[in-house]
């Protein structure tokens, strides 16, 4: 019998979080994260996450905490609370950002839990503006500019804000990925961004599907060219796109269709 309760929980290295846990976050925020939806103790594409992580941790801090152990952490958090969540796991460490006293020893992993979560249903309008995220491979905390630019945006009528580089490419919006639907195949943005476990599951989804899709430049310039765009992250696998800066983009509802179909696709695995 489970004995789970409806409390959602915030955890360090397996147990109930105090202030001095939480202090090198709060005045250092050097470290990374991975965000996930859990249904029924499970996830998709745990795989993903747990690579996440590791990338991450080696490249911040020189050494990873282990799956086994981060596995056994995630578990331990779920098993406090209700069988769906959205749970985030941040790893850092207690030297913060003094970095001559972090050369050895665990590094800390905070888990923490809320109420599951799906997305806002769209058509979202986005503004674009010119922005190119520090270490845009790595999902690190402290990001003041993506929340800055929501506000802009928000401040111009539109929904969310997307970011276009230096180069004039588009890469990526607030939190979310970017995919775009040409009527027949799945573009992705060429540009440096952070890839999202979503768009993880769905590319590889839509390969085994066999599912058209490709990489390449997209810009303002050449976005009237395409025929539907979305946004992906955590939550949901498509939230449908109408307008990036002043450029309009068409419905297309079989193209938002075609991505849940991929990312349900994806098996749902124990953590």
């Amino acid at each position: 019998m489970s004995t789970a309760s409806n409390a959602f929980v915030t955890q360090v290295n397996g147990r109930t979080a105090i202030t001095d846990d939480l202090a090198p976050l709060a005045f250092a925020g050097f470290a990374h994260f991975t965000a996930m939806q859990v249904r029924g103790g499970r996830v998709r594409g745990l795989d993903l996450h747990l690579q996440r992580l590791r990338t991450a941790s080696l490249a911040l801090f020189g050494r990873a905490t282990s799956d086994d152990q981060l596995r056994t952490y995630l578990r331990k958090a779920l098993k406090a609370g209700p069988a769906d969540v959205s749970l985030t796991a941040t790893i850092y460490s207690r030297a913060g950002e003094f970095t001559s006293t972090d050369t050895k020893g665990e590094l800390d992993v905070l888990v923490r839990t809320g109420p599951a979560a799906s997305g806002p249903n769209g058509p979202l309008a986005l503004a674009a503006f010119e922005h190119e995220r520090m270490l845009p491979a790595i999902k690190h905390v402290g990001e003041i500019a993506k929340t800055y630019y929501m506000r802009e945006a928000a401040k111009e009528g539109f929904d969310d804000a997307a970011f276009v580089g230096r180069s004039g490419r588009l890469s990526e919006a607030s939190i979310w990925n970017l995919a775009f639907w040409d009527g027949e195949a799945v573009v992705w943005p060429e540009a440096a961004m952070l890839t999202g476990t979503t768009m993880s599951i769905v590319r590889r989804q839509l390969h085994a599907m066999g599912v058209p899709q490709r990489v390449e430049e997209v810009s303002l310039t050449n976005l009237p060219q395409l025929r539907g765009a979305v946004v992906m992250n955590s939550w949901t696998p498509a939230v449908p796109v109408s307008r990036i800066g002043s450029v309009k983009l068409p419905e297309a509802p079989e193209f938002p269709d075609l991505l849940r179909r991929a990312y349900e696709a994806e098996s749902l695995v124990e953590i």
